[in-house]
């Protein structure tokens, strides 16, 4: 074991002696390799990025709430046969709340988008959300300061509002904004409450939380009416081990709302945040595949350059290796050399290439999404460029080490 760490080391001082006596070589060579572990490193870096950026957009919906809907959030098939399904209604999601005994809450809402006006400011197209006091229970969003509508505010039909960040600091950038008066649209709200900040959709392009105007439902119906406008049923499940269990029971309950035949199908979808994250697992394994097919190449160039370069290295150093196989040294010992040759300058360059994607990454978080090379991606990396080494240096290492001691020691 001794025997073979020296002769390791031995082998790694004359792969550096080599190494400083052809910078110039070395460096070139290196920058296929940079390029192609960039380029595997920035497409990890993005891909989890957009993994991020997709877990915070939809974040709000909790993993244990399914929403019943006319149309599923993933179209599969035929776009107008869920078109044509009747709305899901007011009174279908009051009919759920009597029927269903396992839920934590039924939360039916529905929005609009009107202009909203303090005094002279006002604020065009603002999504007014029209939602009950159990809407605290199906998301994850609380007010900052101020207080949720109650159950009184709703059963009163009220004229209240909580206010999204963005409203707060466009209206009332310099006021406190509780107890005053608001119109939307047509109609005076009073703020008690002002949500905390969630931010825009991201990267996805999802809606923009902080930019919404909660109402109670019967608020919203009184005011803005309920004909021919698009209802959810949002149903907290009572723990996430009996989710399927609850889906089942969800799916019976609203056949039954429905009248629906044995032989019918369905004409309402049951969506949830699984069935968002198996649609962009899909998609994003094929984006991710086609990625590092593409990069691949990069690292294949890379090799080839590399490949020549030890080639071209073996040749020079025909006459040394005949030296020094007719002085005793061993074909396995040439082999190692090299290929520690070979390796030291792909892993050199796949830490170059990892320092310009960090960067590329530092540059992505502040501008698009967020985005870090980690230590998985930072050890892939590694591995791969070490193995891009030993691939690309064996043939010729096992070109050095098959060399004729006495046609070495002639080779001019």
């Amino acid at each position: 074991m001794q025997a073979l760490f020296y002769s390791l080391k031995e082998s790694f001082m004359i792969v550096l002696g080599v190494l400083r006596a052809n910078k110039s070589r070395a460096i070139l060579t290196t920058l296929g390799v940079v390029i192609g572990i960039m380029a595997v490193a920035t497409t990890m870096t993005v891909s989890n990025g957009l993994g991020n950026s997709f877990k915070e957009d939809i974040s709000a919906v909790g993993s244990d709430v399914l929403y019943v809907s006319k149309m599923p959030w993933i179209i599969q098939g035929d776009f107008f046969k869920y078109r044509n399904r009747p709305q899901i209604t007011f009174e279908e999601s009051e009919k759920l709340s009597r029927q269903i005994k396992s839920t934590i809450a039924i939360n039916p809402s529905t929005g609009t988008s009107r202009n909203v006006k303090f005094r002279s400011d006002v604020l065009e197209h603002i999504n007014i959300i029209g939602t009950t006091e159990k809407q605290m229970l199906v998301s994850s969003d609380v007010p900052e300061y101020g207080r949720f509508f109650s159950s009184i505010d709703v059963y009163s039909k009220k004229f209240v509002c909580v206010i999204g960040s963005e409203i707060k600091d466009n209206l009332f950038p310099n006021i406190d904004p509780l107890q005053k008066e608001i119109k939307i649209g047509r109609y005076s709200f009073r703020v008690i409450g002002v949500m905390e900040k969630v931010g825009s959709g991201g990267f996805f392009g999802g809606p923009n939380f902080d930019r919404r105007i909660y109402v109670p439902i019967t608020s919203f119906i009184k005011a803005y009416g309920s004909r021919n406008r698009q209802f959810a049923i949002a149903a907290k499940a009572p723990s996430q081990d009996e989710l399927t269990e609850f889906r089942y029971e969800l799916v019976g309950e609203m056949r039954k709302i429905r009248k629906l035949r044995p032989t019918d199908e369905d004409n309402f979808s049951i969506n949830s945040m699984n069935s968002l994250m198996s649609a962009y697992n899909s998609v994003m394994g094929v984006v991710v595949l086609i990625g590092f097919i593409i990069t691949s190449f990069s690292l294949f160039v890379g090799g080839v350059g590399l490949m020549n370069v030890m080639f071209v290295s073996v040749t020079e150093r025909t006459r040394e290796i005949g030296i020094r196989m007719a002085i005793g040294a061993k074909r396995k010992t040439i082999l190692t050399e090299f290929l520690l040759e070979s390796s030291c300058i792909s892993i050199i360059g796949g830490i170059a290439g990892l320092a310009f994607s960090y960067g590329v990454a530092a540059l992505i978080n502040k501008l698009l999404m967020p985005a870090a090379v980690s230590i998985p991606i930072i050890s892939i990396a590694i591995f791969v460029s070490f193995l891009v080494g030993v691939f690309s240096g064996l043939v010729p290492a096992l070109r050095a080490s098959r060399l004729n001691p006495i046609e070495a020691l002639h080779y001019e």
